[in-house]
């Protein structure tokens, strides 16, 4: 056998990296050692596996095709070596939007720790484009989003459902008006999330076939800082139920009545369709799915 796991770890660095400088740090090798790895893979295979950009190591179509089939090699010898040692400790990559990180992850850490205490959970937040990106890339073991993904080589599971709510400050005017109009909401200060995020998305795909625009809206980057500007009676928002389900137990916040329909959105856990699915990775997706019927509005 020409391949060894050792070039399609270093080969796996550089790709994720962009460079031999950076693989060989993160790695602790010499970039020469590095380099001559590269080498030896390349000629196995007798292909070029990035194309050469100034500075930077850019996968070719090649490198595209090898990446995801060299990561689940790499993950699959590293659970055969967990299985055998004490000292290794399963470690999981998790990448979440914004308003799953912030709100939902932590309960899904604890639920993890009752049922595989011993796994490491490293949390990556974005928004859902982010996310995608990275799973896409390999570079996270799985994501979980908001949107749906337009990713094609992502494999996307539904696994729990949100709910999506206009609120306002308890003492905004529009608070006390009854069931607004559809022109009554298009005129409203409107705080929303930026282009993106899966919440911006699923709030244009609600709203606008029943406002058309909204004519006074300005984007903020975090949905805890657009609940606590609602609270302050900045404006209104459409946000995640997980979001303001607190300030609404609190009084501080009003869903608001309309006529829109009210919109339940799917959030999904994205992962590349070549992923190795460890034991680890196993029990988390049973987490979330239980998470989900034990929560389900």
């Amino acid at each position: 056998m020409k391949l060894t796991l050792r070039q399609l770890d270093i080969f796996r660095a550089i790709a994720q990296l962009g460079s031999t400088t950076q693989a060989s740090a993160a790695l602790a090798l010499s970039q020469s050692a590095t380099s001559a790895a590269l080498h030896e893979l390349e000629g196995a295979l007798d292909i070029q596996l990035f194309d050469r950009v100034g500075k930077r190591l850019v996968l070719n179509e090649n490198g595209q095709t090898l990446l995801p089939k060299a990561i689940r090699l790499i993950e699959a010898a590293l659970e055969i070596e967990g299985g055998f040692r004490t000292d290794v400790v399963a470690r999981l990559r998790v990448g979440c939007s914004t308003t799953i990180g912030n709100y939902i992850m932590p309960l899904l850490m604890q639920h993890m720790a009752e049922r595989a205490g011993g796994t490491q959970i490293d949390v990556i937040l974005g928004n859902s484009a982010e996310i995608t990106r990275q799973a896409a890339q390999l570079s996270i073991d799985v994501g979980l989003v908001e949107g749906p993904s337009h990713q094609p080589t992502l494999a996307v599971q539904p696994w729990c459902e949100d709910e999506l709510i206009i609120v306002a400050a308890a003492d905004d005017p529009l608070a006390h008006k009854g069931q607004l109009s559809a022109s009554e909401l298009r005129e409203a200060r409107w705080l929303v999330r930026e282009e993106g995020s899966g919440t911006a998305e699923e709030v244009q795909q609600w709203l606008l076939p029943h406002l058309g625009s909204l004519s006074n809206a300005r984007q903020i980057g975090s949905s805890e800082a657009i609940k606590r500007m609602v609270a302050a009676g900045i404006g209104i928002s459409c946000l995640s139920y997980w979001v303001v389900g607190d300030l609404i137990a609190e009084g501080r916040l009003i869903s608001l009545n309309h006529v829109i329909p009210e919109h339940k959105r799917q959030l999904h856990a994205v992962y590349h369709r070549d992923k190795f699915i460890s034991l680890s990775l196993e029990a988390f997706f049973r987490v979330i799915k239980d998470f989900a019927s034990a929560n389900a509005r």
